[in-house]
């Protein structure tokens, strides 16, 4: 049985004519007349009667037309939907950021992405960079904002950085200024602070502590383990310091004092990853060109 087959026999039975039938589904009348007698030979029975100027339905036509009306209008409804994902109307798009990326960067882009494709849902996961890399892998993402150098370069992804972000420090306004002249802050002068520090397994961790280390010493923790919101929070309450990146302190500065560190400072890079064997689905290829354009 045909698809077009039982186009041709929907419009026969609603025609009531071989001939009108014909012109409504833009084909030859003999072809359409073959077509229908090769469906009544593949369900072996007689779809219609016919007689001189008097087209009816046999039992056999009036149990098929309700369900041959069905299959067409379910293959119009697939037909639509396709037609709007395509179009970016409908789908999901689902995007994989950084704690601090969602604070910092990511609230902007999705902003402006939905209001270009209200249709289109956005499924946002947080998560470290080596996370966000095992989920890309199995395919429980689409894309991911992680920072560079990935903890476990993968030839399977492939990543386009999108910038590099000044890192800062960040203190409570009630207690004394970081650093020697409270305008910059050296990586040096962290040795006499008591540092709001991330969980582990966080990026701003580990490139916090490592250029800690480069300058002969390990950080003290006031607070460890938390997110950045809760760092932020504790740094507001006077707990200690924290080295975050400049849009975070910049979104999220009230009741906070900045201080940028000296140079050379601290950067890291962030990059735009999806997987190289796969290529994203239109959604996200927009969004992925809209983050790229920022």
């Amino acid at each position: 049985m045909q698809f077009q087959q039982l186009q041709y026999f929907v419009a026969v039975a609603e025609t009531r004519h071989f001939t009108r039938a014909a012109d409504l589904v833009h084909v030859a009348q003999p072809s359409l007349s073959q077509q229908i007698k090769a469906l009544e030979r593949e369900l072996g029975a007689d779809l219609f009667r016919r007689a001189r100027g008097n087209i009816t339905l046999t039992d056999a036509g009036m149990a098929l037309l309700p369900l041959a009306r069905r299959i067409l209008a379910d293959a119009d409804t697939a037909r639509h939907e396709v037609q709007e994902l395509a179009q970016l109307r409908r789908g999901r798009v689902r995007l994989g950021a950084t704690p601090s990326l969602c604070t910092g960067l990511v609230p902007d882009v999705l902003r402006a992405f939905h209001d270009r494709y209200p249709g289109i849902r956005l499924l946002i996961e947080e998560g470290g960079s080596h996370d966000l890399v095992r989920e890309l892998a199995r395919g429980a993402l689409d894309l991911a904002l992680v920072v560079l150098p990935l903890p476990t370069p993968s030839p399977a992804l492939t990543t386009v950085e999108l910038l590099r972000e000044d890192l800062v420090v960040v203190s409570s306004p009630e207690a004394p200024a970081p650093g020697r002249d409270g305008r910059h802050v050296r990586i040096a002068d962290l040795e006499g602070e008591r540092l709001v520090m991330f969980r582990h397994g966080y990026d701003l961790r580990e490139l916090t502590v490592a250029a800690c280390r480069a300058e002969g010493f390990d950080p003290d923790f006031a607070v460890e383990g938390g997110e950045m919101d809760a760092v932020l929070g504790f740094v507001r309450a006077g707990l200690g310091v924290a080295v975050v990146p400049r849009m975070v302190a910049t979104r999220s500065g009230h009741g906070l004092r900045v201080t940028p560190l000296a140079r050379p400072g601290l950067h890291r890079t962030i990059a735009l990853a999806h997987r190289s064997d796969v290529a994203p689905p239109r959604a996200a290829r927009e969004l992925q060109r809209m983050l790229l354009e920022r």
